[in-house]
């Protein structure tokens, strides 16, 4: 996020003070067993220090290690429950790795709060059709890079929606029209275009009739958005 360091307690709170509908934001599990919130596969880019880098992918690190690391601002990268702790919105959880599956089936349901303002992500198809069989109760969206993508399924794009059970995709703007916009809520699905990074990109979206967008900088994208439905 723009205002604070990313996949952190921080950038939750100003998601919270923004105002916004979700929270995209991305989970992993540490070799001990922890879920986690982290975009990448290492520490590497986020990390504040030299210390920090270089460690390895995070899936063979413990947590303890994980957590010792600054990643900006003091910030330290956040469980899987701090993050639902910090916030009071929907969440996209989005699956970086598979190994956190298992670890997400023992998890919500302990949780079932947390569950119901969840919609689980991703762009692996295993992934989703996986969370399918093991964890039915909660909302499934899948991800692609470009419609063109989904088309290119085998079977289409409807074989894609029901090959992962999802409720809704998210799909990059190649290939996108809004009259496929249409034809999916026609059908029920609603969809979501990725990302926005300026106002061009807002403006294209909401040409396309789409139901949201993703962006880093939340309290930015309201600011075009008031702007652009004057």
């Amino acid at each position: 996020m723009a205002q604070a360091p990313e996949n952190t307690i921080a950038s939750y709170r100003v998601a919270e003070e923004v105002g916004v509908d979700e929270v995209e934001t991305d989970v992993r599990i540490s070799s001990d067993g922890q879920l986690f919130m982290l975009h990448d596969a290492t520490l590497d880019r986020v990390a504040a220090e030299p210390a920090g880098k270089d460690l390895g992918p995070v899936a063979e690190l413990t947590w303890s290690k994980i957590s010792s690391v600054d990643v900006g601002e003091g910030e330290r990268v956040p469980t899987l429950e701090q993050m639902y702790q910090a916030t009071t919105r929907l969440i996209q959880l989005e699956i970086k790795d598979l190994a956190a599956i298992d670890g997400l089936v023992d998890f919500f349901p302990h949780h079932p709060d947390y569950a119901e303002r969840t919609i689980l992500t991703g762009f692996s198809v295993e992934a989703m059709a996986t969370v399918a069989e093991k964890l039915p109760e909660i909302a499934r969206g899948i991800i692609v890079s470009s419609w063109t993508v989904a088309e290119a399924y085998p079977g289409g794009y409807q074989k894609l929606i029901k090959d992962t059970g999802s409720c809704r995709i998210h799909s990059g703007g190649e290939g996108l029209t809004a009259e496929i916009v249409q034809q999916l809520h026609d059908e029920g699905f609603p969809v979501h275009g990725w990302p926005t990074r300026n106002e061009d990109d807002l403006r294209h979206w909401l040409e396309l009739g789409v139901d949201g967008t993703t962006s880093d900088d939340p309290r930015t994208l309201q600011r075009w958005l008031a702007g652009a439905l004057r």
